[in-house]
């Protein structure tokens, strides 16, 4: 099935009751059952509600998955995975991320005795020398937020797989499935913030895990089912709904980003422009290789590089909202030092090269010229 249709069809069924076309909201805490133990597969809406089963079908299917699991968060996704570990198991992690994601492994994890090796993703062969006997899990996210590095899936799954006790997860919020797939580049499994483009409307929190071994999916659901992270049945039907309309908006998405992208680099007045769809970027080639676009996401520095300049810039837009998150239809700006990265601290953020005047933006689907008047104007 190619994918237009695949997201368009992907886990609904018209409902059998009514032959409803859109998955109903099952808003319901619990199921009558017949007897004990006699029901009809659902129990109580934390183990599993039918639409959020539709979605989870979904969730899989999108990523050429066999199984999907619906969060309440990104972070909450992120979370379950972090739990299949013990006390003394390693992970190694892109010194590059999301803040938050940075946040729950230093802030949550560290304190219950696991040990996380931050590392450049950019070059794979950087893994190498931290991997032990203790190391449990790669975590990497690609293109990274916000300074758009590229991490080579398919080359950091082959390192893990010449280690058995080692799983790959992926981050793969920023790409999509509509651009990149790392399951089917050796990844065991795959995490978005589906607030983000899966939802891609601005009016959700969600997360979700994609995987193929059932075993892993058996694992990662007792975790989802026992600690409760789970999303109500509305945010599922809006999950559903945005899915159906992902291809067309990630088309706009990726028209637009080059757009932006090639006016910024143009711009006398703008310093660098981190975009992995420019040929001089250093993860271009493995970008064009594992990727079918290069996305709505970008940062750049003004020429004139300081805060206060940045600052200027980020309260003189008008349709470029000054807002957390990404990935609507909307354009939005950031701040990475003190929205999304403040978490991480100054030292770390700068030694990676996320300076305090960098600018995030997330481009949406208005119109392009719009956008670029507006940048215009703001850069002054």
């Amino acid at each position: 099935m190619k994918q237009a249709t695949k997201f368009i069809h992907a886990g609904v069924e018209p409902d059998p009751s009514t032959g409803a076309i859109m998955t109903p909201i099952y808003q319901t805490s619990t199921f009558v059952q017949e007897g004990p133990a006699q029901h009809k597969g659902y129990e109580y809406a934390r183990s599993q509600n039918p639409t959020r089963t539709a979605l989870e079908k979904a969730y899989a299917a999108i990523e050429n998955g066999k199984f999907g699991l619906a969060f309440s968060s990104g972070v909450a996704a992120t979370d379950a995975v972090i739990k299949l570990l013990q006390p003394g198991d390693e992970i190694i992690a892109a010194s590059d991320m999301y803040g938050g994601t940075y946040r729950l492994f230093t802030k949550i994890f560290e304190k219950f005795g696991l040990k996380f090796h931050y590392v450049d993703m950019q070059d794979a062969k950087n893994i190498e020398p931290l991997i032990n006997s203790n190391t449990k899990l790669i975590w990497a996210e690609t293109p990274t937020n916000p300074l758009m590095n590229i991490v080579d899936i398919a080359a950091v799954s082959a390192i893990a797989k010449k280690h058995s006790q080692i799983l790959v997860c992926v981050d793969n919020t920023f790409a999509t499935p509509y651009l990149q797939n790392p399951l089917d580049l050796g990844a065991d499994i795959v995490m978005h913030s589906a607030t983000k483009y899966l939802g891609g409307h601005s009016d959700i929190i969600q997360g979700c895990l994609m995987m193929n071994d059932a075993g892993l999916r058996e694992k990662l659901y007792f975790i989802q089912k026992s600690t409760g992270a789970v999303p109500g049945p509305m945010d599922c039907f809006l999950a559903l709904r945005g899915i159906k309309t992902l291809h067309v908006r990630m088309q706009r998405h990726c028209e637009n980003g080059e757009k932006i992208a090639n006016y910024l680099k143009s711009n006398t007045k703008v310093g660098r422009v981190y975009w992995c769809g420019f040929s001089d970027h250093p993860g271009y080639e493995t970008a064009k290789k594992q990727m079918r676009g290069f996305g709505g996401m970008m940062s750049f520095t003004l020429k004139d590089d300081n805060v206060e300049t940045a600052k200027k810039f980020l309260s003189s837009t008008k349709l470029f909202a000054l807002a957390e998150s990404l990935g609507g239809v909307e354009s939005l700006v950031n701040h990475p030092a003190s929205m999304t990265h403040a978490s991480i601290p100054r030292e770390e953020r700068i030694k990676n090269g996320l300076t305090d005047s960098l600018i995030r933006l997330s481009v949406g689907i208005e119109d392009a010229d719009d956008l670029i008047e507006d940048l215009q104007q703001a850069i002054g």
